[in-house]
């Protein structure tokens, strides 16, 4: 899967890409450069070199806040982060969002399976077996808010509230898979752990005010 992965990612840059998320990537003599997309035009920056220094850019946000999801669009700017080949490049964007190349290649491929929100709540136990409650208007506020690509998540969902029950509350643009050719899509085929922690919080604050 490793060696699939390295060349149809080889494949991608090899055609143009340049963009995955908020990432900029630009090949330059002795590897690549990365910076945030808003920076690729700035020399005023911090200058960071190794795939390690990526987890450390990605960690924080501009005001040191930590950043638990990784595909918020508030990764920090005012950097550019040299790597000395493809292995460094690969394992810096695997920092930067994980698993997300993964997760493209077995979309591009058919092979990528998606699971429902509800099927996704029905796996809970212990104190999360209460999101089995919330209910499909609940479940559409809820994503509409959280999941939106400003200031939520940049991902591109690819999943339903249910079967036959699609996501409404967010625009057309967000569930498709499609990207321009220098653009790498941040895939969601299946509700994250932190949209499941939202879901609580909605129920519970619902039996509160009942």
């Amino acid at each position: 899967m490793m060696s699939h992965l390295s060349q149809a990612f080889a494949e991608w840059m090899a055609g143009g890409g340049r963009e995955i998320g908020e990432i900029h990537i630009e090949p330059v003599e002795g590897g690549f450069v990365l910076s945030h997309r808003d920076d690729v035009s700035r020399t005023d920056v911090m200058a960071f070199s190794g795939a390690e220094a990526a987890r450390d850019l990605a960690h924080f946000d501009e005001h040191g806040k930590f950043r638990p999801l990784k595909t918020a669009p508030n990764l920090r700017r005012g950097w550019k982060l040299h790597l000395a080949d493809p292995g460094e490049l690969r394992r810096a964007l695997d920092y930067f969002y994980p698993a997300m190349l993964g997760v493209w290649l077995s979309q591009q491929r058919g092979r990528l399976v998606t699971v429902s929100l509800r099927d996704t709540l029905a796996r809970q136990t212990g104190m999360y077996a209460v999101t089995k409650k919330i209910t499909d208007a609940q479940a559409q506020t809820m994503i509409g808010s959280f999941c939106r690509t400003d200031g939520g998540c940049l991902k591109r969902i690819l999943w339903p509230i249910a079967p036959g029950e699609p996501v409404t509350s967010l625009p057309a643009e967000k569930f498709q898979t499609e990207a321009p050719a220098d653009t790498l899509p941040l895939l969601c085929h299946e509700a994250c752990n932190l949209l499941v922690a939202r879901a609580r919080q909605v129920v519970k604050r619902a039996e509160a005010s009942a």
